[in-house]
């Protein structure tokens, strides 16, 4: 089975949304591992009611937190111990699933680890960025930190309004993949997770 896990250069970049175009790209199934906070309508909700394909199925959460916090610090408010041994890929007979993190890669699970420590080496990993001050060191830092840890499928997927000189200077001091980009989306609603599917789709199933 091939793993897509979904990372971003930090929080509200688009990691969901964009989960859901992957999915739909791929037909691929989903799972979210760690869910903190919004569990009347989680990210699996999100992503579920914006793809169309009858093929994905949606795997529940491993954690599902009740504060809209960093894990670590929900896990502590709700008194549960969470290691990323006891997080395991569910079951599934779909030949892909979309893995959606949490936040960035060094967000904390515990007092020891992070989302970094849930990437599998065999993942092909899609970092999402999306432009604002800061946006190419916080990209460059993410990718550099991916590459000392060995991870040799890395892509990157911006999101939002082009901006053509940052893009420029982290596709050279990247050097991995550029997977394309998602516009930046007024409503967001299935038909335009397909639309947005569609031009992804080609560089998608060649990651």
């Amino acid at each position: 089975m091939k793993r897509y896990f979904i990372t971003g250069i930090g929080t509200e970049v688009g990691k969901t949304i964009t989960s859901a175009i992957v999915t739909e790209a791929l037909e691929a199934d989903y799972w979210k591992p760690i869910q903190a906070g919004d569990l009347e309508f989680s990210d699996t909700d999100k992503v579920k009611s914006l793809v169309r394909n009858a093929k994905t199925q949606y795997h529940p959460n491993s954690f599902s937190l009740n504060t809209p916090m960093s894990p670590h610090a929900a896990a502590t408010i709700d008194g549960v111990n969470m290691f990323a041994k006891e997080i395991k890929t569910p079951l599934t007979s779909n030949e892909k699933l979309v893995v959606e993190g949490a936040g960035g890669l060094l967000v904390p699970i515990n007092s020891t680890e992070t989302i970094l420590d849930l990437i599998q080496p065999n993942d092909k990993i899609i970092v999402v960025s999306r432009h604002y001050l800061g946006s190419i060191n916080h990209t460059l830092l993410s990718i550099e930190i991916l590459k000392n840890k060995g991870f040799k499928h890395i892509g990157i997927l911006f999101n939002g309004e082009e901006n053509k000189s940052t893009e420029e200077i982290i596709s050279k001091m990247a050097n991995v993949s550029i997977l394309g980009r998602i516009d930046e989306l007024n409503t967001i609603t299935p038909t335009e997770i397909a639309y947005q599917a569609e031009k992804l789709h080609k560089a998608l199933h060649l990651f």
